[in-house]
């Protein structure tokens, strides 16, 4: 799952972190919601007029030696401004989430089995995400899932772009300048080039 590069060199506005060591064999189950602070830090971050709810439902089972299944949903109600009109909209982003974390020493031997797979056309998740420090932060998994469902060119349903409406002017066409030119006579007893 890519960030926007708008994210990358700042620090995580969302942080829910959950060191892996306190797992249990059966998973866990967490429901996040971010708070005014970091919701409004979150807009910034991706390039937003604000975000005005974010939540998310996550479970995080073991799947395998030193991986971690994470899979649910994030939610959001976000504010954006019409592309069209310019108007304030707000929109509602409904995400999947569905990764594999593991260990930063495995990501390149599992990223190989991916690429293969993905030559034979079978049916494979996304490579996997590291494993930082210990930890798998559902926070920014969260916030990295909501940026994916934003609309880059949101638009009111009813906005309809009409371009502006310029009087007929016979003289303003594009090739009214040609019409000003003359070609010049042709010069009597003027030689023709010769054709080689």
């Amino acid at each position: 799952m890519n960030r926007p590069s708008s994210t990358i060199d700042k620090p995580d506005p969302w942080r829910v972190p959950v060191p892996v060591a306190q797992i249990p064999e059966t998973g866990l189950h967490r429901d996040i919601e971010a708070s005014p602070v970091e919701r409004a830090a979150m807009a910034e971050a991706g390039g937003l007029r604000e975000i005005l709810s974010a939540n998310a439902s996550l479970d995080v089972t073991p799947s395998g030696v030193g991986r971690f299944h994470v899979g649910g949903r994030v939610r959001a109600r976000i504010g954006q401004t019409c592309v069209v009109t310019l108007d304030p909209i707000e929109n509602e982003i409904d995400e999947e989430i569905d990764l594999i974390f593991a260990p930063p020493e495995q990501v390149p031997e599992l990223s190989d089995l991916v690429d293969d797979a993905v030559e034979s056309d079978v049916d494979i998740p996304d490579p996997p995400e590291p494993i930082v420090n210990g930890v798998i932060d559902l926070g920014r998994l969260a916030t990295d899932a909501l940026f994916l469902g934003v609309d880059p060119y949101p638009r009111r349903p009813d906005a309809v772009f009409e371009p502006p409406v310029e009087a007929a002017d016979p003289e303003a066409h594009p090739f009214a300048a040609l019409k000003a030119l003359k070609l010049e006579p042709k010069t009597p007893g003027a030689k023709k080039p010769n054709k080689r």
